[in-house]
């Protein structure tokens, strides 16, 4: 009776073991089921680069084999999203146009190739910097986009959306995004964009101090064609006046043709609807319009701005089409002509 007992507690431990081992997976031996684990391990790392990297751009989604290192750009805010990115470009098309215009830190390295004009890059100069991507606009270099990808994979996105695309402020933000994705700095974006909104905040809060929150503001950049002084007014959809309303401004220019570059042309005999408004303009030191061709003329001396000396004047390297560290430079630089500080 007890050797019976004894061997039936012996059968229910033996299946009891065996249930759990089957389980918890431990009826392998420890050797072969490690090796299985890093096989899979290894297989969905494989996997996982197999996908490479996702970018969108104006025509669709681009997938790149790896981070890229050596890359090019045909437009300035490309090559500024980069640097926001601490990512140096080897190659940027007109250099000294670029450092004219846009006065951002940190700076272009003086390593970096120039490869010809934004207009006509060299596909030359860009081959021999043997890039791994290349970026640029549709609108600008859509027609040897074959050329260019036969040198790298190339991005072009398109800094002017058309009407019902959304604005040039809502692209910015998008593109500078997919340029972070394709260089694997997402967070560093987002830090970067943060950064640039609390700056808004702050700069929103000094116009608020001097009781400017609200105020209708006339952005205008001015020059002379054919002897006459020529007015360039911004658009609700350009990004100047987007990023004037992100710090509490209001556009004065109410323009009811939809203009694609965020500008129109006109006139100092079309300024008068907009008199009551704070007069910012962007002029050039040797071609100050307001100063010359302006300057005695009945039309231009009665409008209330001039009469009342609120006329403002921005530096004449302002940058009003660029990448998040443009945008912050612009504010700064709309609220200290507005404040005098």
């Amino acid at each position: 009776m007890r050797i019976h007992t004894s061997v039936t507690v012996g059968v229910l431990a033996s299946l009891l073991l065996s249930a759990c081992g089957e389980e918890q997976g431990i009826d392998q031996e420890p050797e072969e089921q490690n090796q299985e684990e890093t096989e899979n391990l290894d297989t969905n790392e494989e996997n996982t680069a197999n996908e490479g990297i996702k970018v969108e751009d104006a025509t669709g989604e681009k997938e790149l084999e790896e981070v890229p290192e050596t890359i090019v750009v045909l437009e300035w805010v490309y090559a500024e999203d980069l640097l926001a990115l601490d990512v140096q470009p080897a190659g940027v098309a007109d250099i000294e146009g670029y450092n004219d215009w846009v006065n951002i830190e940190p700076e272009l390295s003086e390593d970096t190739v120039d490869v010809g004009t934004r207009q006509e890059p060299s596909l030359e100069e860009i081959a021999q910097l043997e890039p791994d991507l290349i970026i640029t606009a549709a609108s600008r270099h859509e027609g040897i986009s074959d050329e260019l990808n036969n040198i790298a994979p190339t991005l072009l996105f398109e800094p002017y959306p058309e009407e019902g695309e959304g604005d040039q402020y809502e692209e910015m933000e998008t593109t500078f995004k997919e340029i972070a994705t394709a260089v694997d700095r997402e967070d560093q974006a987002e830090e970067v964009l943060s950064d640039l909104h609390a700056s808004y905040d702050e700069l929103e809060g000094l116009l608020a101090d001097d009781n400017l929150t609200g105020t209708e503001v006339l952005l205008s950049q001015a020059f002379s064609a054919n002897e006459n002084a020529t007015v360039r007014l911004f658009t609700d959809n350009s990004m100047a006046v987007q990023i004037m309303e992100h710090i509490g401004l209001e556009n004065a220019f109410d323009e009811e043709t939809f203009e694609v570059y965020g500008f129109s042309e006109t006139g100092v005999e079309n300024l008068e609807p907009y008199e009551d408004a704070e007069f910012l303009y962007i002029v050039q030191e040797d071609d100050n319009v307001f100063e010359n061709q302006l300057a005695g003329n009945p039309v231009w001396e009665e409008l209330n701005f001039v009469q009342e000396d609120r006329t403002h004047a921005l530096p004449g390297d302002t940058w009003t089409f660029g990448g998040p560290l443009a945008a912050e430079v612009f504010a700064e630089q709309v609220v200290e002509a507005l404040t005098g500080e």
